[in-house]
C-alpha cells in the first residue's frame, strides 16, 4: 500500500492541535490525555461525515483517495492568531477536557494551505495529569490503548490514535458504529490489560515514518 496518488503526490490528514502558552489569554496547555482523546475523536467525526448519506460530495472523495493510500496524519502546533487562522478550513474540531483539536480534510501535502504550511511540526510534548482516571467512564466511548513499551512525543501518540479512531469506525459492527457517532465518537484513552490487548478490534501498526521503527504496534482499540 503506498502513501501517494498515481502521479507521486503523498496526501496525508492534518491535525492542528491547540497549544497555548502557560498563563496565556488563550488558556493553558491541555493533559496529554484529553489532547490524544480530543484527535481521535476530530478524525472519526471527520471521516463518520465523509461517508454519511448526505456528505459533502468533496469530502466524500477527499476521504476516499486518502484511504486507498497509508493513512498518514501530520500533527501541527498552534497558538494564537496561527490557531484562528485554520478555524475556516475544511475539517473537523473538538474540545474536550481543556483540548481543542481540527483534524483537517486530507490533501496533498504539496498543496497545503499556506496557514497550515506555517505551523509547527513538533513541540506539542505536553503532561499528563496525574489525577485524570484512566477508566472509561462513557460506555459509549471507543476505548484506544497506547503500546507502554513504545516511547512516543505527543504528536506521534495523538497521529495513532487518530489511525485508531479511523480504522475502529470501520472495523465495528453497523448498529455500534452508529451509537458511538450519535454520542459524538467520545474516546477514552487508558490503559489496556493483558486480555484486552489481546482481543482489541483494532491494531495499529506505523509505517514508520518517524520515532518508531516500521511495523511498530502502537496501539489497539476496542469497544
Amino acid at each position: 500500500m503506498s502513501s501517494a496518488e498515481p502521479g507521486g503526490d503523498v496526501w496525508a490528514m492534518q491535525i492542528v492541535v491547540h497549544l497555548p502558552r502557560p498563563g496565556s489569554p488563550d488558556g493553558d496547555p491541555p493533559s496529554r490525555r484529553a489532547l490524544l482523546a480530543a484527535a481521535a475523536t476530530a478524525v472519526a467525526r471527520l471521516v463518520d461525515a465523509a461517508y454519511a448519506d448526505d456528505a459533502d460530495p468533496a469530502w466524500a472523495d477527499a476521504v476516499r483517495r486518502y484511504e486507498d493510500g497509508w493513512i498518514r496524519k501530520v500533527v501541527r502546533r498552534a497558538r494564537g492568531v496561527g490557531w484562528r487562522r485554520v478555524q475556516d478550513l475544511p475539517g473537523v474540531g473538538v474540545e474536550h477536557d481543556g483540548a481543542s483539536v481540527r483534524a483537517l480534510l486530507p490533501g496533498p501535502i504539496s498543496d497545503l494551505p499556506d496557514a497550515v504550511r506555517k505551523l509547527q511540526v513538533g513541540g506539542t510534548e505536553v503532561d499528563d495529569a496525574a489525577a485524570e482516571p484512566p477508566a472509561r467512564t462513557d460506555p459509549a466511548a471507543l476505548a484506544v490503548a497506547l503500546n507502554p513499551r513504545v516511547t512516543m512525543t505527543a504528536g506521534k501518540a495523538a497521529a495513532q490514535t487518530g489511525h485508531a479512531a479511523q480504522l475502529a469506525w470501520h472495523a465495528m459492527p453497523p448498529d455500534r458504529r452508529r451509537a458511538w457517532a450519535d454520542a459524538g465518537c467520545p474516546v477514552a484513552v487508558m490503559p489496556a490489560t493483558g486480555d484486552q490487548w489481546a482481543r482489541a478490534g483494532v491494531v495499529v501498526r506505523d509505517g514508520g515514518l518517524t520515532e518508531v521503527a516500521p511495523g511498530t504496534t502502537t496501539a489497539v482499540a476496542w469497544w
